[in-house]
């Protein structure tokens, strides 16, 4: 005879502890900033609909450590800057709540405060080598808080669609492109 009891998920008090300080220190340290930086923090950077100032410094260590093997370092500042491009056109066409989200977690990563403790890359991104950026990536992949590991995966998703939906990317994974019709 088969069990069909169904198994509750394994949910010790040391684990629940780690999940309720996390997600404490989360939202104390993203309302505080909300409210000592006003408005100004949502505003796009010139030339972008979504993307921030103070997201580029992320989205610009991210891009390339997400991409490297895909492109030829040659080239690497031109597809970017090109899926910067192509992330922001795909973030503006999100619907608002999985924009906002996404913004949530673009502040997360950008405070200090947050992205030393979540992603082990204590100094700014600019500074991050791209080895600081992959280990925080599968950090993030095999962490055992849900949480990290669904940004870990909304990250490769964004990145690596905007990165595919270029026509210069297509050469790389033998697509030859839509056929003409």
């Amino acid at each position: 005879m088969h069990n069909t009891a169904i198994d509750a998920p394994h949910l010790s008090r040391r684990k629940l502890l780690k999940v309720g300080l996390l997600g404490s220190a989360l939202l104390a340290t993203a309302g505080l900033t909300a409210s000592l930086s006003g408005c100004s923090a949502s505003t796009p950077k010139a030339g972008f609909r979504v993307i921030r100032e103070s997201d580029l410094p992320f989205l610009q260590a991210l891009i390339p450590a997400m991409l490297d093997g895909a492109v030829v370092p040659a080239r690497m500042a031109q597809a970017v800057s090109g899926t910067l491009e192509s992330l922001d056109y795909s973030l503006n066409h999100l619907s608002p709540e999985l924009r906002g989200l996404t913004v949530q977690l673009f502040d997360v990563l950008a405070m200090p405060l947050t992205r030393g403790p979540l992603t082990g890359v204590w100094g700014s991104w600019q500074k991050a080598s791209a080895g600081e950026v992959r280990a925080f990536l599968e950090r993030w992949q095999n962490s055992s808080i849900g949480l990290l590991q669904m940004g870990h995966a909304s990250l490769l998703q964004l990145v690596l669609m905007s990165w595919y939906s270029r026509a210069e990317s297509w050469a790389h994974c033998g697509y030859p492109g839509p056929p003409s019709v």
